[in-house]
């Protein structure tokens, strides 16, 4: 019987994770700030995906912990996997990533990953796979445009077809959304950190939160719905907050 412990981590180029994320993960959007990806494969075949790179401001993002030097972490920023992988896939699958980057990236002392609870998921798959919750937040981002394109704010500012599209004029946000009619989608972003070097945990500049507050604070998602008692697992469609081809940017934040 085919399990788990089958499976190959191993790195591949980017051409073939894009094609597969854009395949399977849930945006059919890559993210541009991918410096490295693994592909997750079973019986010769190809089935999962995962993507890192740099945080999109990582001014921003160095001061979670203290004591960081610009090399030291990297975020998630996309992880896709198809039906065919058997149960526990995704937890076996990052575990191994986190392994390879100790040995062959020992410079890199944390990670970073942000579940997008207002879309797909509220990040089952890191809790198993050892992550700490530090933040949840309201969906302040990801805007539904008035053609129903889903969209996040930070791509109105940018300067690129998308935003010319949309924004031609550089209005700010609120400005678009009083005009047009746009809205915010409901939900919540939801950011986990993993520790590659333990002692830095000591740095942290957050609050570690209980995994019950998902569920008390009424963010819980499982597959693009909103998550009912007694569901969960892991959730196959996760998101990290940062560019995406042809898409958003979500920001992040500290904010509980």
């Amino acid at each position: 019987m085919v399990s788990a412990k089958d499976m190959i981590i191993k790195v591949i180029p980017a051409s073939i994770a894009n094609d597969f994320i854009k395949k399977c993960h849930y945006s059919g959007k890559v993210c541009n700030n991918s410096s490295i990806h693994f592909g997750v494969f079973l019986n010769g075949q190809l089935h999962g995906a995962i993507s890192l790179g740099p945080s999109l401001d990582k001014r921003k993002t160095i001061g979670t912990v203290k004591n960081t030097t610009w090399n030291e972490f990297i975020e998630i920023n996309r992880l896709a996997f198809d039906e065919a992988l058997p149960k526990n896939s995704e937890s076996r699958a990052i575990s191994i990533v986190i392994k390879l980057l100790k040995k062959n990236a020992p410079q890199i002392k944390w990670l970073l990953s942000y579940a997008d609870a207002t879309q797909c998921g509220d990040g089952a798959i890191y809790r198993a796979s050892g992550f700490y919750l530090i933040g949840i937040r309201k969906n302040k981002t990801i805007i539904k445009m008035q053609d129903g394109f889903i969209i996040a704010s930070n791509v109105l500012r940018l300067n690129g077809s998308i935003s010319r599209k949309y924004n031609p004029n550089k209005e700010t946000e609120k400005e678009l959304i009083r005009k047009y009619g746009m809205q915010y989608l409901p939900g919540f972003q939801i950011k986990y950190i993993y520790f590659i070097d333990k002692d830095k945990i000591k740095d942290l500049t957050v609050p570690i939160l209980p995994f019950k507050m998902i569920d008390d604070l009424g963010a819980g998602m499982y597959r693009g719905k909103l998550k009912d008692k007694g569901v969960g697992s892991v959730a196959v469609c996760t998101s990290s907050i940062q560019e995406e081809s042809g898409g958003s940017i979500l920001t992040p934040t500290h904010e509980v």
